[in-house]
Protein backbone atom coordinates (compact mmCIF):
# COMPACT_ATOMS: atom_id res chain seq x y z
CA UNK A 1 0.00 0.00 0.00
CA UNK A 2 2.76 2.46 0.92
CA UNK A 3 4.63 2.00 -2.40
CA UNK A 4 1.61 3.22 -4.40
CA UNK A 5 0.17 5.68 -1.92
CA UNK A 6 0.08 9.36 -2.95
CA UNK A 7 0.95 10.23 0.66
CA UNK A 8 4.55 10.80 1.70
CA UNK A 9 6.25 12.31 4.75
CA UNK A 10 7.43 15.82 3.93
CA UNK A 11 10.81 17.31 4.83
CA UNK A 12 12.75 20.54 4.55
CA UNK A 13 13.15 20.13 0.77
CA UNK A 14 9.39 20.65 0.54
CA UNK A 15 9.45 23.97 2.44
CA UNK A 16 8.50 26.25 -0.47
CA UNK A 17 5.68 24.00 -1.68
CA UNK A 18 4.33 23.75 1.88
CA UNK A 19 4.54 27.50 2.40
CA UNK A 20 2.73 28.18 -0.87
CA UNK A 21 -0.07 25.82 0.15
CA UNK A 22 -0.41 27.30 3.64
CA UNK A 23 -0.45 30.86 2.29
CA UNK A 24 -3.60 30.15 0.26
CA UNK A 25 -5.54 30.50 3.55
CA UNK A 26 -3.33 32.33 6.06
CA UNK A 27 -6.11 32.64 8.66
CA UNK A 28 -7.39 29.09 8.44
CA UNK A 29 -3.86 27.70 8.44
CA UNK A 30 -2.39 29.91 11.18
CA UNK A 31 -1.94 27.03 13.65
CA UNK A 32 -0.10 24.73 11.23
CA UNK A 33 1.99 27.59 9.81
CA UNK A 34 3.00 28.63 13.32
CA UNK A 35 3.95 25.11 14.36
CA UNK A 36 6.07 24.56 11.25
CA UNK A 37 7.82 27.90 11.76
CA UNK A 38 8.74 26.73 15.25
CA UNK A 39 9.73 23.13 14.49
CA UNK A 40 10.55 23.02 10.78
CA UNK A 41 8.88 20.84 8.17
CA UNK A 42 10.57 17.75 9.56
CA UNK A 43 8.65 18.37 12.76
CA UNK A 44 9.57 18.03 16.38
CA UNK A 45 8.29 16.16 19.39
CA UNK A 46 7.07 13.33 17.21
CA UNK A 47 5.06 15.48 14.80
CA UNK A 48 5.02 14.77 11.07
CA UNK A 49 3.69 16.50 7.98
CA UNK A 50 2.04 14.24 5.44
CA UNK A 51 1.81 15.44 1.87
CA UNK A 52 -0.69 14.38 -0.79
CA UNK A 53 1.09 14.37 -4.14
CA UNK A 54 -0.80 14.32 -7.44
CA UNK A 55 1.24 14.07 -10.67
CA UNK A 56 4.31 15.27 -8.86
CA UNK A 57 2.61 18.31 -7.29
CA UNK A 58 1.83 18.80 -3.60
CA UNK A 59 -1.93 19.41 -3.45
CA UNK A 60 -2.73 18.94 0.25
CA UNK A 61 -1.04 18.25 3.55
CA UNK A 62 -1.90 16.96 6.99
CA UNK A 63 -0.14 18.04 10.17
CA UNK A 64 0.10 15.02 12.46
CA UNK A 65 1.05 15.82 16.04
CA UNK A 66 -0.95 16.17 19.23
CA UNK A 67 -3.49 17.74 16.88
CA UNK A 68 -4.17 16.25 13.46
CA UNK A 69 -5.00 19.03 10.99
CA UNK A 70 -5.80 18.54 7.27
CA UNK A 71 -4.93 21.46 4.98
CA UNK A 72 -6.46 22.08 1.53
CA UNK A 73 -7.64 18.47 1.52
CA UNK A 74 -10.41 17.46 -0.86
CA UNK A 75 -12.06 14.01 -0.97
CA UNK A 76 -9.16 12.24 -2.70
CA UNK A 77 -6.57 13.64 -0.28
CA UNK A 78 -8.75 12.87 2.74
CA UNK A 79 -9.18 9.30 1.56
CA UNK A 80 -5.42 8.91 1.26
CA UNK A 81 -4.74 10.59 4.61
CA UNK A 82 -7.35 8.35 6.27
CA UNK A 83 -5.71 5.23 4.80
CA UNK A 84 -2.34 6.38 6.11
CA UNK A 85 -3.80 7.29 9.51
CA UNK A 86 -5.41 3.88 9.93
CA UNK A 87 -2.12 2.22 9.06
CA UNK A 88 -0.20 4.39 11.56
CA UNK A 89 -2.78 4.17 14.35
CA UNK A 90 -4.12 7.08 16.36
CA UNK A 91 -1.43 9.22 17.98
CA UNK A 92 -3.29 12.52 18.28
CA UNK A 93 -5.56 13.87 21.01
CA UNK A 94 -7.75 15.78 18.55
CA UNK A 95 -8.64 16.26 14.88
CA UNK A 96 -9.23 19.90 13.96
CA UNK A 97 -9.86 21.56 10.61
CA UNK A 98 -12.42 22.59 8.00
CA UNK A 99 -15.80 21.00 8.67
CA UNK A 100 -16.13 18.99 5.44
CA UNK A 101 -12.57 17.67 5.57
CA UNK A 102 -12.66 16.68 9.24
CA UNK A 103 -16.12 15.13 8.98
CA UNK A 104 -15.06 13.07 5.94
CA UNK A 105 -11.80 12.01 7.62
CA UNK A 106 -13.56 11.10 10.86
CA UNK A 107 -16.16 8.95 9.10
CA UNK A 108 -13.38 6.96 7.44
CA UNK A 109 -11.24 6.38 10.55
CA UNK A 110 -14.04 5.92 13.11
CA UNK A 111 -14.07 2.09 12.90
CA UNK A 112 -10.42 1.92 13.94
CA UNK A 113 -10.02 5.16 15.92
CA UNK A 114 -13.39 5.62 17.58
CA UNK A 115 -15.15 6.42 19.70
CA UNK A 116 -14.49 10.11 20.26
CA UNK A 117 -14.87 11.65 23.70
CA UNK A 118 -16.44 14.83 22.30
CA UNK A 119 -17.28 16.14 18.83
CA UNK A 120 -17.61 19.89 18.24
CA UNK A 121 -19.31 19.84 14.86
CA UNK A 122 -19.42 23.59 14.26
CA UNK A 123 -16.90 26.14 15.50
CA UNK A 124 -17.04 29.51 13.72
CA UNK A 125 -13.64 31.03 12.86
CA UNK A 126 -13.60 34.76 13.62
CA UNK A 127 -11.25 37.55 12.58
CA UNK A 128 -10.61 41.21 13.32
CA UNK A 129 -8.06 43.36 11.51
CA UNK A 130 -8.96 46.84 12.70
CA UNK A 131 -9.53 48.73 15.96
CA UNK A 132 -11.94 47.05 18.39
CA UNK A 133 -15.45 48.49 18.61
CA UNK A 134 -15.51 48.65 22.42
CA UNK A 135 -13.19 50.41 24.85
CA UNK A 136 -10.22 48.31 25.89
CA UNK A 137 -9.69 47.49 29.56
CA UNK A 138 -6.66 49.57 30.58
CA UNK A 139 -5.84 47.08 33.35
CA UNK A 140 -5.26 44.17 30.93
CA UNK A 141 -1.52 43.82 30.32
CA UNK A 142 1.17 41.27 29.59
CA UNK A 143 1.63 38.76 32.39
CA UNK A 144 4.97 38.91 34.20
CA UNK A 145 7.02 35.80 34.79
CA UNK A 146 6.73 36.21 38.57
CA UNK A 147 2.94 35.93 38.14
CA UNK A 148 3.11 32.45 36.58
CA UNK A 149 1.85 30.82 39.76
CA UNK A 150 -1.25 33.04 39.64
CA UNK A 151 -1.88 32.50 35.93
CA UNK A 152 -1.47 28.73 35.68
CA UNK A 153 -4.50 27.79 37.87
CA UNK A 154 -6.70 30.06 35.72
CA UNK A 155 -5.33 28.39 32.59
CA UNK A 156 -6.03 24.93 34.04
CA UNK A 157 -9.59 25.97 34.94
CA UNK A 158 -10.22 27.32 31.44
CA UNK A 159 -8.80 24.23 29.74
CA UNK A 160 -10.81 21.88 31.94
CA UNK A 161 -14.05 23.81 31.33
CA UNK A 162 -13.45 23.88 27.57
CA UNK A 163 -12.02 20.42 26.86
CA UNK A 164 -13.64 18.43 29.66
CA UNK A 165 -10.45 16.96 31.13
CA UNK A 166 -7.67 18.71 33.08
CA UNK A 167 -4.43 19.37 31.19
CA UNK A 168 -2.29 18.28 34.14
CA UNK A 169 -3.60 14.76 34.71
CA UNK A 170 -0.79 12.91 32.90
CA UNK A 171 2.48 14.30 34.21
CA UNK A 172 1.32 16.41 37.10
CA UNK A 173 1.12 19.45 34.87
CA UNK A 174 4.80 19.87 34.00
CA UNK A 175 4.37 20.08 30.22
CA UNK A 176 1.31 22.30 30.44
CA UNK A 177 2.99 24.68 32.90
CA UNK A 178 6.02 24.83 30.58
CA UNK A 179 3.79 25.81 27.67
CA UNK A 180 2.12 28.57 29.71
CA UNK A 181 5.54 29.75 30.86
CA UNK A 182 6.69 29.92 27.23
CA UNK A 183 3.73 32.14 26.36
CA UNK A 184 4.53 34.43 29.29
CA UNK A 185 8.22 34.62 28.34
CA UNK A 186 7.40 35.52 24.75
CA UNK A 187 4.91 38.24 25.74
CA UNK A 188 1.87 36.37 24.45
CA UNK A 189 -0.06 35.96 27.74
CA UNK A 190 -2.38 38.79 28.77
CA UNK A 191 -4.45 39.25 31.91
CA UNK A 192 -6.08 41.59 34.37
CA UNK A 193 -4.85 40.54 37.80
CA UNK A 194 -6.21 42.08 40.98
CA UNK A 195 -5.23 41.16 44.55
CA UNK A 196 -3.56 37.96 43.35
CA UNK A 197 -6.61 36.83 41.37
CA UNK A 198 -7.01 36.59 37.60
CA UNK A 199 -10.05 38.60 36.54
CA UNK A 200 -9.62 38.08 32.77
CA UNK A 201 -7.01 36.28 30.71
CA UNK A 202 -6.22 35.23 27.16
CA UNK A 203 -3.15 34.00 25.32
CA UNK A 204 -1.95 34.20 21.73
CA UNK A 205 -1.04 30.64 20.92
CA UNK A 206 -0.12 30.81 17.23
CA UNK A 207 1.67 33.58 15.35
CA UNK A 208 2.68 34.01 11.69
CA UNK A 209 3.50 37.03 9.56
CA UNK A 210 -0.12 37.01 8.38
CA UNK A 211 -2.15 36.42 11.54
CA UNK A 212 -2.23 35.35 15.16
CA UNK A 213 -4.71 33.16 16.99
CA UNK A 214 -6.15 33.91 20.43
CA UNK A 215 -6.81 31.01 22.79
CA UNK A 216 -7.71 30.45 26.43
CA UNK A 217 -10.14 33.35 26.87
CA UNK A 218 -11.43 33.17 30.45
CA UNK A 219 -13.13 35.33 33.08
CA UNK A 220 -13.20 34.38 36.75
CA UNK A 221 -16.59 32.71 37.44
CA UNK A 222 -17.41 35.14 40.25
CA UNK A 223 -16.95 38.12 37.95
CA UNK A 224 -18.78 37.09 34.81
CA UNK A 225 -21.51 39.27 33.34
CA UNK A 226 -19.71 42.52 34.17
CA UNK A 227 -18.19 43.28 30.77
CA UNK A 228 -14.70 41.99 31.53
CA UNK A 229 -14.58 39.68 28.50
CA UNK A 230 -15.39 42.32 25.85
CA UNK A 231 -13.10 44.97 27.33
CA UNK A 232 -10.39 42.40 27.93
CA UNK A 233 -10.56 41.07 24.39
CA UNK A 234 -10.44 44.61 23.05
CA UNK A 235 -7.20 45.13 24.97
CA UNK A 236 -5.70 41.90 23.59
CA UNK A 237 -6.71 42.92 20.06
CA UNK A 238 -5.02 46.30 20.44
CA UNK A 239 -1.80 44.70 21.70
CA UNK A 240 -1.85 42.06 18.97
CA UNK A 241 -2.49 44.39 16.05
CA UNK A 242 0.11 46.87 17.23
CA UNK A 243 2.89 44.41 18.04
CA UNK A 244 2.23 40.87 16.83
CA UNK A 245 0.29 40.39 13.56
CA UNK A 246 -2.02 42.27 11.15
CA UNK A 247 -5.00 39.98 11.79
CA UNK A 248 -6.33 38.50 15.03
CA UNK A 249 -8.29 35.25 14.83
CA UNK A 250 -9.93 32.68 17.07
CA UNK A 251 -12.55 29.98 16.89
CA UNK A 252 -15.48 29.46 19.23
CA UNK A 253 -18.08 26.76 19.83
CA UNK A 254 -21.31 27.53 17.99
CA UNK A 255 -23.33 26.83 21.13
CA UNK A 256 -21.37 29.36 23.23
CA UNK A 257 -23.87 32.16 22.72
CA UNK A 258 -22.40 34.59 25.31
CA UNK A 259 -18.89 34.31 23.87
CA UNK A 260 -20.09 34.78 20.30
CA UNK A 261 -22.05 37.88 21.34
CA UNK A 262 -18.94 39.26 23.08
CA UNK A 263 -16.76 38.76 20.01
CA UNK A 264 -19.35 40.46 17.79
CA UNK A 265 -19.35 43.45 20.14
CA UNK A 266 -15.58 43.68 19.94
CA UNK A 267 -15.74 43.66 16.13
CA UNK A 268 -14.85 40.10 15.13
CA UNK A 269 -16.54 38.72 12.02
CA UNK A 270 -16.89 35.12 10.86
CA UNK A 271 -14.53 34.05 8.07
CA UNK A 272 -14.74 30.26 8.27
CA UNK A 273 -15.83 27.23 10.26
CA UNK A 274 -13.96 24.29 11.74
CA UNK A 275 -14.86 21.00 13.37
CA UNK A 276 -13.04 19.32 16.26
CA UNK A 277 -13.00 15.67 17.32
CA UNK A 278 -11.57 15.21 20.83
CA UNK A 279 -10.28 11.93 22.27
Amino acid sequence: MLRTSPVRILGERDREAVRTLLDTDPVGNVFVSSRLMATGISGGGGAEVWGHVDRGRLTALCYSGANLVPVNAGPAAIRSFADHARWRGRRCSSIVGPVDAVNDFWQQVTPSWGPARTIRASQPVLQIDGPPEVRADPLVRRVRLDELGTLVPACVAMFTDEVGVPPDSGDGGALYRARVEELVRTGRAFARIEDGRVVFKAEIGAVTRHACQVQGVWVHPDLRGRGHSAAGMAAVVEYALAEIAPRVTLYVNDFNTPARATYRRVGFRQVGEVMSVLF
